[in-house]
């Protein structure tokens, strides 16, 4: 069995999106800008013409999947600047109506289950959350930021010690785009 002594992969870089390597990759476009450290040794980062090289020399199992994850964060920083990540969200109540509102970098949601004190859950980064209705949306360029501020909204709506078939309040993914 032989074993291949060199990994390349390419990722083309589109027209209106500029890339630099440096100590950290910094991927630039219409919507803003995205940067993002890779602290892979095996792995070499380089540019070339219009397209980013990806090169691992005697790759073990470890460095062939460290490979494609690095070029899907590549690949996601491209995609965040050019037409960036929106989630939406539902706000589902059935027994007491809850209030959902930004104020800073936190998501208030206020009479959740008839609760006193108002939940709270973390926005991170550039994300922008927007309430309409009964109806959240999360946007933003970078894909790690938008998805864990989404995670942070459905967390700080967990259901303890009451039985899911009955309250089924909270707020849930509908949709990525």
């Amino acid at each position: 069995m032989a074993v291949a002594a060199i990994i390349r992969e390419e990722i083309p870089i589109p027209d209106n999106v500029e890339v630099t390597i440096n100590d950290k990759i910094t991927v630039k476009g219409p919507k803003g800008e995205v940067s993002r450290e890779f602290d892979q040794h095996n792995i070499k980062i380089g540019k070339e013409d219009d397209k980013i090289i990806l090169e691992v020399k005697f790759p073990r199992k470890r460095d062939k999947a460290m490979l494609g994850t690095i070029k899907a964060h590549i690949n996601n920083m491209i995609t965040g600047v050019t037409r960036g990540f929106t989630y939406k969200m539902k706000i589902v109540y059935a027994h007491f109506p809850m209030t959902v509102k930004v104020q800073g970098d936190k998501v208030i949601i206020e009479n959740f289950l008839g609760e006193r004190h108002p939940r709270k859950a973390k926005i991170l980064g550039d994300t922008k959350v927007q309430v309409k209705g009964d109806e959240v949306h999360i946007t933003g360029i970078d894909k790690e930021h938008v998805g864990q501020t989404m995670a942070n909204i459905e967390q700080a709506t967990k259901i303890k010690r009451r039985d899911p078939r009955v309250f089924q309040d909270g707020i849930y993914l509908v949709s990525k785009g």
